[in-house]
């Protein structure tokens, strides 16, 4: 067994948004949102729940904060509930939303845990959405003013913001493929979509900036690296096609001012452009997309193969085998994460990069005397951090790493059926249960490395990090 340390410094979180977690859906003045609405139409969400109460974070985020400091967290990734500020979609921000948070950054602060919010994490006030929503360039002057509010209420304590989590799954998810609020499927209106979620981002940007002059600023993207099934050339450019539809279209514009020629080249071929022009792209709005950012933060979960079949369509290969998936059919791939990592690095070479959400989906159950074992997630964070640890050696600026999730929670579309949490909610009490996960994370906080163990089935009691 080896021991592989982590920088001195390293910072170890834990992930959350507050859609997902929060709750108090008709209290303190908040708004409808999207996904509130998305929830009511039959068959939208698999299990027919909805997040009006969810982990019930709106109350017992004094509980959340003890169960982080359990854990030895330096940091906690949270999300502000854009309906909570604005429940008008714009205006005179709402105080009793403002006050939530604020309470919540002092008590974090108190604690010795760095709150690290991010602005955007899919929550867009329905009332935006009924003028149009992310297709429209108004709800980016909306946001800009959002981030402004925020910055100007809390930034004075908080250090490092960011402003969008996976704008990716924001458009193409929302717009094009109808799987997550609001549930169209118009593959133009997704690329405006995008435009207008990457604009707002440069555009929060500068507001915060004259804010919280001294804030660190970043956004979050989710990197799935694409792999060509074989070495032939159709399947060489259903790789470079994945890569340009899934990252690069929102990397570039970020980190290099530019969209890919490439990925304007597919979208023209499918017909959801006209032309390689691009009709929401105006002047400066790539200079404002690509205003300099202080960190990126990088999400990863798993890769992705790919072919082009016998009918010329660029197909994804379906994983396998069934053991090597998560509860999200997703293959587990540690060595995916050291490859984005170098990729990113090489490519974009940002000032410093967090990894800002990882982790895996599995329904482990509850045993006679109330303890969670889940060998495979420990597993999985363990072969992750190692790959972590690969990086950092090679001279990616990794920084620190936030683990999806704190709690079980609504999981968008899956309702509450896909388990990401080191901590399960009863279902009845929304009681906090630690999984022996939670143990094993707490000990790798605490020592600030971790072990190649090959079979990590029993580390420790999850009983002890219990409140």
């Amino acid at each position: 067994m080896t021991r592989h340390s982590f920088p001195q410094g390293f910072l170890w979180g834990a992930a959350t948004s507050s859609q997902q977690i929060e709750g108090g859906r008709f209290e303190g003045g908040r708004g409808e949102s999207i996904w509130d609405r998305f929830a009511t139409i039959p068959g939208k969400i698999e299990d027919g729940s909805n997040s009006d109460l969810a982990c019930d974070h709106y109350h017992r985020w004094p509980e959340d904060i003890e169960i982080m400091k359990s854990l030895g967290l330096g940091a906690y990734r949270f999300s502000i509930a854009w309906p909570r500020i604005f429940p008008g979609g714009s205006g005179k921000p709402n105080e009793a939303g403002l006050d939530f948070y604020e309470s919540l950054v002092d008590a974090l602060l108190e604690a010795g845990i760095r709150p690290f919010p991010t602005l955007y994490p899919w929550d867009l006030p329905q009332v935006l959405q009924d003028r149009g929503g992310w297709a429209e360039r108004d709800t980016a002057e909306r946001f800009k003013d959002y981030a402004a509010v925020m910055a100007r209420r809390l930034g004075d304590r908080i250090a490092q913001w960011t402003t969008h989590n996976e704008p990716w799954c924001a458009a193409t998810l929302g717009y094009e493929e109808g799987h997550h609020a609001p549930g169209h499927k118009d593959p133009s209106e997704a690329l405006c979509a995008a435009h207008h979620l990457l604009l707002s981002h440069g555009w929060a940007c500068q507001a915060i900036g004259i804010e919280a002059s001294r804030a660190e600023l970043g956004i979050v993207h989710i990197h799935t690296p694409a792999y060509p099934e074989s070495t032939s050339q159709a399947d060489e450019d259903a790789a470079r096609w994945f890569d340009g539809f899934f990252n690069r279209w929102y990397f570039d514009p970020v980190l290099r001012g530019v969209y890919p020629e490439d990925a304007i080249a597919d979208r023209v071929a499918a017909g959801h452009l006209e032309g390689p022009e691009l009709p929401f792209l105006k002047d400066g709005d790539l200079e404002a997309i690509s205003t300099p950012l202080d960190f990126l933060g990088v999400n990863y979960y798993s890769r992705v193969i790919m072919k082009t079949d016998e009918d010329g369509r660029r197909v994804a290969v379906k994983p396998g085998p069934p053991e090597s998936l998560t509860d999200m059919d997703w293959e587990v791939y540690p060595e995916g994460l050291y490859d984005t990592l170098r990729r990113v690095h090489k490519d974009y070479a940002p000032k410093k990069i967090y990894i800002t959400e990882n982790g895996a989906a599995y329904d482990d159950p509850m045993d006679a005397e109330g303890r969670i074992a889940d060998p495979r997630r420990i597993a999985y964070l363990r072969d992750h951090f190692l790959s972590m640890g690969r990086a950092i050696e090679d001279g990616v600026p990794l920084k620190g790493y936030f683990a999806w999730s704190l709690l079980d929670n609504f999981e968008w579309g899956y309702g509450f059926k896909k388990r990401f949490g080191l901590y399960a909610v009863d279902e009845s009490s929304r009681q906090r249960i630690p999984k022996d996960s939670a143990a094993w994370y707490r000990d790798v906080v605490s020592a600030n490395a971790v072990s190649d163990e090959p079979t990590p089935t029993s580390h420790g009691d999850s009983r002890a990090v219990e409140l």
